[in-house]
């Protein structure tokens, strides 16, 4: 079956030679990556990054590198083509624990973020119940998060990063602990968020690798991969890239069910392994 059709636009994130070192002990050593905007004829298609590597390799420190909240000791990160590093509010974070203000209920968290970017209150409450109705939320916006089930607080904490930053979402280990009807769901809703803009990225940090196979267009692996005299180098970087239109396992219904999506996972987890 041949790939599906798309190109490639502008450069919506980019990972420039960043590299990371605490007391000269190198965390990251010249990670550099980008998302370019993909184009499907007559579709809206976002993106969806999975960041994917062992405990311990710098994920954790690379995703805190991307959303602005750490600056690098070299390299740079920069989002929408400016030249300049990422600033911390630019790329949404959505925690594993999907924090909300619990003394607030769902519309005053989601208002919190609205205003934000909208001045007038009705237009940014608009905004918000426009988004609550589009999630299955809307009857929910005078509950506490107290009172949400995991999956509708994730919702909430998605929905209020993406009212922050608008096109970029973080995400960390967004599938852990879940059964599997919820990881299903969790998938979807990635899928979901990506979609509602041509600009949308979503970048998943994760070790579950068949989840972020199931739901992402490209993979970036992360490790101490060896230098070219076959030894580790110090300090974690991108070994290994993923496109996975280019291999036929994008956007369609089904594909995890299929024998290639089978051997692409054991593919990855045979490299991941390696590490």
């Amino acid at each position: 079956m041949a790939a599906p059709s798309y190109s490639l636009g502008k450069t919506l994130l980019k990972i420039d030679n960043v590299s990371l070192s605490y007391d000269d002990r190198p965390v990251l050593s010249g990670v550099t990556a980008e998302v370019r905007d993909i184009i499907v004829p007559g579709k809206v298609q976002g993106q969806v990054v999975g960041i994917l590597g062992p405990s311990g390799c710098g994920k954790t420190t690379l995703f805190r590198i991307i959303a602005g909240l750490h600056a690098p000791t070299s390299g740079r990160v920069s989002v929408n083509g400016f030249d300049r590093p990422v600033i911390a509010g630019e790329v949404g974070v959505v925690a594993q624990s999907y924090p909300l203000f619990e003394h607030r209920s769902v519309l005053g968290n989601l208002m919190l973020g609205a205003q934000k970017k909208e001045k007038d209150a009705k237009v940014a409450r608009d905004k918000v119940m426009a988004f609550l109705t589009e999630f299955g939320l809307e009857d929910k916006y005078n509950l506490y998060p107290a009172q949400l089930s995991g999956g509708q607080r994730q919702r909430c904490a998605i929905i209020q990063q993406i009212l922050c930053s608008e096109h970029f979402l973080l995400m960390d280990e967004p599938f852990s602990g879940l059964d599997l009807i919820m990881l299903e769901k969790t998938c979807e809703l990635i899928a979901k968020v990506a979609d509602m803009d041509d600009l949308n990225t979503i970048i998943v940090v994760t070790h579950d690798v068949t989840a972020a196979c199931s739901v992402a267009d490209h993979l970036w692996l992360m490790g101490h991969g060896p230098g070219d005299d076959g030894k580790t180098l110090p300090g974690s970087r991108i070994v290994k890239q993923y496109n996975l239109i280019d291999r036929d396992l994008c956007w369609q219904p089904n594909i995890i069910t299929t024998a290639r999506f089978t051997d692409f996972v054991r593919e990855v987890k045979e490299e991941f392994r390696r590490l």
